[in-house]
């Protein structure tokens, strides 16, 4: 077994190459004056199963063209199995019609994958857990939940003060998931009404009982103004203590300072994305999944 590494999450790869003590593929990358790339398997794969890793997020169509050059590459040289691990599977949430005339983009993303040979994908907390059934060929669909459980028994606080809270009515699975990690902490949701004209939220309302300290927990982070929101009917309420928990830090605010809102203490999220400098901020944890992808490649 080998291990490779795009270009979307080096530092992921690396992580879990120490975990997995499997070595990391070489690559040769060559990007020509007029942008196009070419990529160039160096190892001897013959009858080897190869693992690559590659997150869709940022630059999701150049990401995934480059999963694509080492999926043929990679068959090309003759490896036997190809696994692809796409911490985050960009295009999730364009998984079925939304308007006449669209493309379903993960549609498109999904036939090209199977095209390439692929044996199977890894992924985390889908935004959809009907994604898996999109597939004709096996998807282990993991989660950050577990880790994100140890990290909320080390904050301190007392099951009888907590309260899990989704965000929205989409996320109760994943709250009450976590509950039972727990060993069964009270739940809520937070219940949106919207304008069917403008789409805005004319009322939300908080759906169980407010304690002391809230988790909120969400698969991602994109704007940032789901989650402040949520903290804020949540301080309202009479929540002393919030934290975050989401899996994927897509992160596309303008800036990291929409965060330095008082009513959340801390932010935690996973390391499915790589997270530029310039989107960092006082308030962020990054925790790694490294050890639960090099758990599951070595079985």
């Amino acid at each position: 077994m080998l291990l490779y590494s795009g270009s979307s999450n080096k530092t992921l790869a690396e992580k879990i190459a120490k975990d997995s003590t499997i070595s990391l593929g070489n690559i040769e990358k060559t990007v020509f004056p007029d942008g196009e790339t070419r990529i160039r398997v160096v190892d001897d794969v013959l009858e080897k199963d190869a693992s690559i890793l590659q997150s869709g997020a940022k630059f999701p169509e150049y990401y995934y063209f480059e999963l694509f050059f080492l999926l043929d590459a990679l068959k090309r040289r003759g490896a036997k199995n190809l696994t692809a691990i796409v911490p985050y599977l960009g295009y999730q949430r364009q998984d079925h019609l939304f308007r006449e005339g669209e493309a379903v983009s993960l549609d498109v993303i999904i036939q090209t994958l199977e095209s390439l040979s692929l044996s199977k994908l890894i992924t985390f907390d889908l935004h959809s857990i009907k994604i898996p059934e999109l597939f004709h060929v096996p998807v282990v669909h993991l989660s950050a939940l577990p880790i994100f459980a140890e990290k909320i028994k080390s904050l301190g606080v007392k099951n009888s003060d907590l309260v899990i809270v989704s965000p929205d009515m989409g996320g109760i699975r994943r709250i009450n998931i976590l509950s039972d990690l727990l060993g069964g902490v009270e739940t809520a949701k937070i219940n949106k009404d919207r304008d069917l004209e403008s789409g805005e939220i004319s009322s939300a309302k908080i759906e169980g009982a407010v304690k002391e300290a809230a988790i909120i927990v969400d698969d991602m982070i994109s704007t940032g103004r789901t989650i402040i929101a949520a903290a804020n009917l949540l301080k309202k309420k009479g929540a002393k203590k919030i934290f975050v928990f989401a899996t994927h830090p897509v992160f596309s605010f303008d800036d990291p300072k929409v965060f330095d809102d008082n009513s959340i203490q801390k932010v935690f999220v996973s390391d499915t994305i790589e997270i530029e400098e310039r989107s960092k901020f006082p308030k962020l944890e990054i925790l790694s999944v490294a050890s639960l992808i090099a758990e599951e490649i070595k079985k």
